[in-house]
């Protein structure tokens, strides 16, 4: 269709010379000293229109080589782009940040400048080079501010596989700065440095949001959170009035939690508070008995040791053989100088499964009783216990 035009163009314009010529006997005088040069008005006309035609063809002319030797130029871009993600996926790390870096130094959009500096950082980090990893960095701010967050979630995960994790949270909250709503994938990036500086109250935080998603391995969000629950058990535990807090907020079936009630039991038995380090057991071994849980029952001596035993028998009951059980009864009844229950407790619980401690507490029972020959043996035996065990 251009074509076309331009011919009819052509024609016109021919048309318009000859009746020009048929009309016009004018003439053009061009005086440049010394020179004079005359021109018939139609010969200046035809002139003219070549000339217009010429600087046409011309300008098409560079246009089309500047539009040749930019395809050419974002050719080379595109293809150094794609050989530095093959190399860095084949992990050829040195040639992928050779590449990526000689794109950054073409001219090249902003959105491929942030690909390459991220390849080129992340295979800079790989080789453990660092401070060229930062430069990097810097050179994506510098191409293409606008891609903040390809900037800053890989400045983020590269800090933490460093080590530095306070700069990466730094990192994330300048990506957060910016709103809207989170991916999954950098909330995780948090997750694992709120882990690393030990801030459990915003570990429990994300696993709350992190929970809500889908695909999450709900697996080890609950240990996660077990994990910070002990550790925010164990920051509150000297101070009585923020561990009853942190502990009444607690679910009732992580108040059932071995773990968890043994952890809290001894911060209550640190401040004191025995009667609700035993309530807290109690509550626990009605569910499970574990064995860390009725060891500490054995240590939670605060007066109402006649009651202790009872529980504890009735544990017994559902559980005859367990040696853990019968060692902590032997405790308490010795505690309340019931010598022959005692006895009858920790020779149980040796039969079953003989431990250091059990022979340690027997071998005080009978010193008590001014046995001393048998509580040289059990001292003796249990020794021999502990000498084993360092041996395997």
């Amino acid at each position: 269709m251009k074509l076309v035009l331009w011919v009819l163009t052509l024609f016109a314009a021919a048309v318009a010379v000859v009746i020009a010529a048929q009309y016009d006997n004018g003439s053009v005088l061009f005086v440049v000293p010394p020179y004079r040069i005359e021109l018939t008005i139609n010969i200046f006309a035809v002139l003219l229109i070549a000339a217009f035609f010429i600087f046409y063809l011309l300008l098409r002319l560079i246009i089309k080589v500047s539009g040749l030797n930019k395809h050419l130029n974002q050719k080379k871009i595109n293809e150094t782009t794609l050989a530095a993600l093959k190399a860095f996926f084949e992990e050829q790390y040195d040639k992928a940040e050779k590449a990526a870096a000689a794109v950054l130094k073409l001219k090249s959009p902003p959105l491929i400048s942030a690909i390459n500096a991220a390849i080129a950082a992340r295979a800079a980090h790989q080789q453990a080079n660092y401070s060229q990893r930062d430069k990097y960095l810097d050179a994506s701010e510098a191409k293409a501010p606008q891609e903040r967050a390809l900037r800053f979630i890989t400045q983020a995960e590269l800090l933490l596989e460093e080590g530095r994790h306070e700069e990466a949270l730094s990192a994330l909250q300048s990506l957060y700065s910016a709103g809207g709503l989170q991916s999954t994938a950098v909330l995780q990036l948090e997750l694992k440095a709120q882990q690393m500086a030990q801030n459990w109250v915003a570990v429990l935080e994300l696993t709350d949001i992190l929970e809500k998603r889908h695909p999450f391995d709900k697996t080890l969000i609950e240990q996660i959170k077990h994990r910070a629950h002990l550790e925010n058990i164990k920051k509150n535990g000297s101070n009585l009035e923020l561990l009853n807090r942190y502990w009444s907020n607690l679910s009732p079936a992580e108040k059932l939690d071995s773990r968890l009630a043994a952890t809290a039991a001894r911060a209550y038995m640190a401040l004191n508070e025995v009667s609700i380090a035993q309530k807290i057991i109690e509550q626990s071994i009605d569910t499970r008995p574990d064995p860390e849980l009725i060891s500490l029952y054995g240590k939670c001596l605060d007066g109402s040791v006649s009651w202790q035993i009872q529980r504890a028998e009735g544990w017994l009951r559902k559980h005859p053989n367990n040696a853990e059980l019968l060692l902590t009864l032997g405790k308490l009844c010795t505690y309340c100088e019931l010598w022959g229950k005692a006895q009858n407790y920790l020779e149980a619980s040796l039969s079953i499964e003989p431990s250091r401690a059990a022979h340690l507490a027997l071998a005080q029972l009978f010193e008590k009783l001014d046995k001393h020959e048998l509580a040289a043996d059990h001292y003796q035996q249990g020794l021999g216990i502990t000498l084993k065990k360092l041996n395997t």
